[in-house]
């Protein structure tokens, strides 16, 4: 009995796997997909939707050669057949052919744009095969004639004999055929009109931009109601910021609706509609008393802003195909914390200035370009931590920043305790983490390179 093994092929992406079939007096049994052994080998993760049987009555039978847009597992599950197929796909390889006798001990991975084709070899042959897409009406894609004399299939049983349908014995020549080029993914970005939101439209372009006007994120209804069909990538930049408001009976109620159970609701409909999620956190759901904060650190918020943050973070986790970015002290459009230092300079105000909280700053537009680059390159899923880079500062280094910027001195911003600052406060005041400074190494292992945060600031003052 052969073990389970799996060999490339001319075609890029098509596998041929080697199957162990177990026999005896009975017949015979064999996995024909095994999630954790198969993408071991180097079979992708290709999440199957539906399961389809092929059975051909005669010797002879012969179908295709078609290029469907999902990718399938082939296996037979008794006779025998002889599959060809050919790359359709655009690119260097088009018009590349393999050919392969599969029997029970045999399966073979197709992906998506590469034309396939199945000839019968035995009488009552039937084979099986799992796709990660659902066949729909209308749905088209290109198909080549069986013979082709540049795809040059050497048919065991003569296309003369062979029962053929009247459709593929109309599909065109190779030099006719329109290559197969897959659709860009269809991206949903949530809290378009937000700081972030607006960025990632304009990194993204074809991307779908939704307000809270449009979808409620807090709403179930309206969740359940949107159209997610045809949605590759959902983008989460809705959140419910307010820190402090959080505090309050009202504000403990939006900080939970926007930012736990509506992600919660979110990672449900990934897996239901095999979605991409991609999700922003905050440095909030640490308590700060480490001095760098990595992704397998175990979440510790101290105020309710957090403790909604890091309940949202678990449950977006639960999609399978997930990114989480965790982002410290967001800069983008509108107000913010380095617009409004930047005023107060113009103004002749000489502020006071929290000094012992400590982090980098996250620009919105390194956040579009880091979730752009982490889709491009298909990177792992899972959690990053995502800011500028550079040496950490406290609130009040990067106000004197702002102010030599604006050609004050650096002398003119205090910089004051936590404690003094919210001393007296008549209205609750979020605990911060003390220490926001979180990893960059996963990140940039994947090729990206953050921004120096001073280099960044200097960028965003002077435009």
């Amino acid at each position: 009995m052969a073990e389970l093994a799996a060999r490339t092929t001319a075609i890029p992406g098509l596998l041929v796997l080697a199957l162990p079939v177990h026999g005896d007096a009975r017949g015979w049994f064999k996995e024909a997909w095994q999630r954790e052994k198969m993408t071991a080998l180097g079979l992708p993760d290709f999440g199957p939707v539906q399961s389809n049987i092929s059975y051909n009555a005669s010797r002879g039978a012969t179908r295709g050669i078609h290029a469907e847009p999902w990718d399938k597992l082939v296996t037979v599950a008794t006779g025998s057949v002889f599959g060809a197929w050919v790359d359709l796909r655009k690119g260097e390889t088009f018009g590349a052919t393999v050919s392969v006798e599969i029997g029970p001990d045999t399966a073979v991975f197709v992906p998506r744009g590469v034309g396939n084709s199945y000839q019968a070899l035995e009488d009552g042959t039937a084979y099986t095969y799992l796709v990660n897409d659902h066949w729909r009406p209308g749905i088209t894609y290109p198909a080549l004639a069986l013979d082709d004399p540049d795809a040059a299939i050497d048919w065991p049983i003569p296309l003369t004999e062979a029962e053929i349908s009247a459709k593929d014995q109309a599909n065109p020549r190779l030099g006719e055929v329109t290559p197969f080029a897959a659709d860009p993914p269809s991206i949903v970005v949530l809290g378009a009109g937000g700081q972030v939101g607006q960025v990632l439209l304009r990194a993204l372009p074809g991307a779908k931009g939704v307000t809270r006007a449009e979808l409620d994120l807090t709403s179930p209804q309206a969740l359940a109601e949107y159209d997610w069909s045809s949605v590759d990538v959902v983008i989460n930049a809705a959140a419910m910021t307010a820190v402090d408001a959080a505090e309050t009976p009202q504000g403990r109620r939006e900080a939970w609706a926007a930012n736990a159970t509506g992600p919660a609701a979110l990672a449900a409909l990934a897996v239901e509609h095999d979605l991409t999620l991609v999700h922003f956190s905050s440095d909030y759901v640490f308590d700060g008393t480490a001095e760098v904060h990595d992704e397998g650190e175990g979440v510790a918020p101290l105020g309710v802003y957090g403790q909604s943050k890091a309940a949202g973070d678990l449950a977006v986790t639960v999609a399978p195909r997930h990114y989480v970015l965790r982002t410290s002290w967001v800069i983008g459009e509108g107000g913010n914390f380095v617009s409004t230092m930047a005023r107060l300079a113009r103004e002749g105000v000489s502020p006071r200035v929290v000094d012992d909280q400590v982090g980098r700053l996250s620009f919105a537009d390194d956040l579009a370009g880091a979730v752009a680059h982490l889709l491009n390159v298909g990177a792992p899923y899972g959690v990053y931590g995502c800011t500028c880079s550079g040496e950490p500062m406290s609130w009040a280094d990067i106000a004197r920043e702002v102010f030599v910027a604006s050609g004050r001195s650096a002398d003119d911003v205090t910089g004051v305790s936590t404690a003094e600052y919210t001393a007296g406060a008549s209205t609750p005041v979020s605990p911060r983490p003390a220490r926001s400074t979180l990893s960059l190494e996963r990140l940039e292992a994947t090729g990206w390179q953050a921004r120096d945060q001073r280099e960044a600031l200097a960028a965003y003052l002077r435009d």
